[in-house]
């Protein structure tokens, strides 16, 4: 057992895990390097730009803030347990479907912060859509195309919203 280090527990994407990292480790470097889970992004490493973004106990935050032992005991989702038994999360279909995943390194927290938006208001106007996604950005275009696909997703008559402890 390493000084300084601290076994820390918790569940992602519906699967409980256990690592031993130092306690003051990121979140995000903890999902990427330690659970091999990088669909998080680091963008800015100061949680501006949205994405690391990730579900944690049911509140959207960015991973790159978070120090892993805050996440003790938690339910994390990431973006990788939006899809289910090797489909795509409805959202992420209308993503590919209407252009709204681009270079790659917002779309994960992009999903991830529409989903939150969608967990708390499935049926979100325009607005609702532009403030729900105003923590993450967007370097390469515009976002009519990723607010477009939020549109898409939600205009289904069923959306099934992944939770944080859906079984694998």
């Amino acid at each position: 057992m390493s000084i300084g280090w601290s076994a820390i527990e918790f569940v992602v994407n519906g699967e409980t895990r256990n690592v031993h990292v130092p306690p003051m480790k990121r979140l995000l470097d903890v999902l990427r390097e330690d659970l091999h889970l990088t669909g998080s992004k680091e963008g800015c490493g100061e949680g501006e730009c949205g994405s690391c973004s990730v579900r944690m106990n049911g509140e959207l935050v960015n991973s790159c803030l978070v120090p892993v032992l805050q996440a003790q005991g938690a339910c994390i989702q990431t973006v990788e347990g939006l899809a289910c038994d090797g489909e795509l999360h409805p959202l992420q279909q209308a993503f590919l479907h209407c252009g709204g995943a681009q270079c790659g390194i917002c779309t994960p927290g992009m999903l991830m912060a529409a989903a939150q938006l969608l967990a708390n208001n499935p049926r979100p106007t325009m607005a609702e859509i532009r403030e729900g996604l105003a923590g993450n950005l967007c370097r390469c275009t515009g976002f009519k195309r990723i607010f477009d696909s939020v549109l898409s997703a939600a205009a289904q008559t069923e959306i099934p919203m992944a939770s944080e402890t859906h079984a694998r």
